[in-house]
């Protein structure tokens, strides 16, 4: 039996993802600068959830779009000779924008890394800033988030398990001992 300690109720990360947006709204004082980029997987929902309050808030439109880093990775000949690539779509322009990429934790660095070469691809924004739900330490490259939900250290033999409504069926997080 695996065992799990839960760190982040339903609720929790509602309250997390409003506090995003606000930190976002005063760091960035122009919402039509602001853009939402979420990282595949659980990226995506959190983006997303983010947008719906943002916009609530300023009453502008969001633009938002998704990165699937798959073909940016540094490790890409050790995941196997044919990786399953979920897609990218960004149908709006970087230029000038503050892109808000959006993950659902921050480890090595190394996604973040991938992502963002992605996102130069597609053009040049001002700023890339990193909303991360949970930060667990370990980098392995000098990445740091500009807006963190929760900063857990854990030991080498555990994991943090993201899982959201829209993908899992329940929203929670847990740190869960590797198998």
């Amino acid at each position: 039996m695996t065992k799990e300690k839960k760190i982040l109720s339903s609720t929790q990360i509602k309250t997390l993802i409003t506090q995003f947006a606000r930190s976002i709204l005063t760091g960035n004082n122009n919402p039509d600068s602001i853009a939402l980029i979420g990282i595949h997987n659980r990226g995506i929902p959190l983006a997303q959830r983010l947008k719906i309050i943002l916009e609530q808030k300023t009453k502008t439109n969001i633009p938002l779009g998704w990165v699937d880093i798959t073909l940016y990775r540094d490790d890409l000949e050790t995941i196997g000779p044919a990786p399953l690539v979920k897609g990218t779509k960004i149908d709006f322009d970087l230029t000038n924008k503050n892109i808000i990429l959006v993950d659902d934790v921050l480890f090595t660095g190394r996604t973040i890394r991938a992502a963002i070469d992605e996102l130069i691809d597609f053009g040049r924004p001002r700023s890339i800033q990193l909303a991360a739900l949970v930060d667990r330490g370990g980098r392995e490259l000098p990445i740091q988030p500009d807006y963190v939900g929760k900063t857990i250290k854990i030991k080498d033999n555990e994991i943090i398990n993201v899982k959201l409504a829209e993908t899992d069926g329940i929203d929670g997080v847990w740190v869960t001992r590797k198998k």
